[in-house]
Parts: structure tokens; C-alpha cells; sequence
């Protein structure tokens, strides 16, 4: 296939197309985080964690917060040192902590690899996370988007990709998590970049 994902997405979608005209070609695989970077997978599947259903801002001062519990390398065992109580006393939800104690867990149990995770499909991958308590198919999905940059990815479940399809296709309603997954279909093999374009409409 010539050209770029972008050009063969946008040549077959008229809606896709428009919205480009208006918002360019954003980076699907962009993530600032607040600029927080890491050196392993597994940090940056527990900064996943830490943002889900929080601002960016907030995510970070308790990323940070967690970093200087946990020491800068952020590992597997440092975060099985702290426990979920310390975890949360940082601020993080019950939730949250939770998982991050049972992510670490099964790392270090070799249940799961994060840092080999690239190695498998994009269903495998979203099969070893949700694996761990309080990981569901959303941070599975922003994982393989922003950390392991797979290209056709939708998350189907997130609420501003599903006003963002009805607005942009004018349905009488907001689609649901199955009706945004059988409509993202048409996008396949790019849909991360159709998923880049819709936010960026919003």
C-alpha cells in the first residue's frame, strides 16, 4: 500500500476527510502526560493507571507523588513494597492502588511481562493487562496506543470517541460501546488514527 495511513483512511472516508481539512493530521501515538516520560513499560502502564477518569494534571502531581515513594526506577518490587494502603495515603483511589499493587504482583510473580508485551498482538496484549485487577479494556487500549503505538487501535469505550462519532455522523443518539466498535470497523487496518481524528474534533 503507497502513501501514509492518514492517506489511505482519509481517501476512503468522506467524514474523516473533513474533519482533517479542519484539524490536520494529529499524532495518534502522542501522549504528553504533562510531559512525564518513562523508562519501562511498566511505568508507564501504572501512569495509565493513575490518569483514568482524571485530568492530566492531576494524574501527574500524583504520578510524581508515586515516583518519590516508590524511588525513580519505579519498579515492580518497589511497588509491591509500598501496598495498596501507602499507595492510596498518596492520594490515588482505592481502585487505583489496588491495581497497582496487583499489576506489580503478577510482574513479579512472571504471570504477566510488561516489558515484553510488544511482542504479542494487540488482543493478546489487552488480554495480559486486564488480567490484573482494576485494568480494564480503556487502559489496555491507551497502552497499546501511547506506549507500544500499535496503528489500529479504537477505544471503543470512551465517551469522546462515541459523542465524537455521533456528532460527526449526525446520529439521533450517542452510540454504544458496541455500535462505536462495529462502526470503527470501517477504519481497520488504521483505526488509531481515525481515533486521533476524532478527538480532535471534539
Amino acid at each position: 500500500m503507497s502513501g501514509t495511513p492518514y492517506d489511505a483512511l482519509l481517501a476512503a472516508d468522506p467524514v474523516l476527510r473533513r474533519i482533517a481539512r479542519t484539524h490536520g493530521r494529529p499524532d495518534p501515538f502522542h501522549w504528553s502526560a504533562g510531559g512525564r516520560r518513562t523508562a519501562t513499560n511498566f511505568g508507564a502502564l501504572l501512569l495509565h493507571v493513575t490518569s483514568q477518569q482524571i485530568s492530566t494534571n492531576v494524574a501527574v502531581v500524583l504520578f510524581d507523588r508515586l515516583v518519590a515513594a516508590a524511588g525513580p526506577e519505579l519498579t515492580a518490587e518497589a511497588v509491591q513494597g509500598l501496598g495498596p494502603d501507602r499507595i492510596h495515603a498518596l492520594g490515588l483511589s482505592h481502585a487505583k492502588a489496588e491495581a497497582m499493587a496487583d499489576i506489580a504482583r503478577l510482574q513479579i510473580s512472571g504471570a504477566i511481562d510488561v516489558e515484553n508485551l510488544g511482542a504479542l498482538g494487540d488482543d493478546e496484549v489487552i488480554a495480559a493487562l486486564t488480567a490484573a485487577r482494576g485494568v480494564g479494556p480503556w487502559t489496555a487500549q491507551m497502552f497499546l496506543l501511547h506506549q507500544l503505538r500499535r496503528p489500529d487501535v479504537l477505544p471503543a469505550g470512551d465517551l469522546g470517541i462515541r459523542h465524537a462519532i455521533q456528532r460527526a455522523w449526525e446520529q439521533p443518539a450517542v452510540p454504544s460501546v458496541d455500535e462505536a466498535r462495529e462502526f470503527g470497523a470501517r477504519w481497520s487496518p488504521f483505526r488509531s488514527y481515525a481515533a486521533a481524528l476524532l478527538w480532535a474534533s471534539l
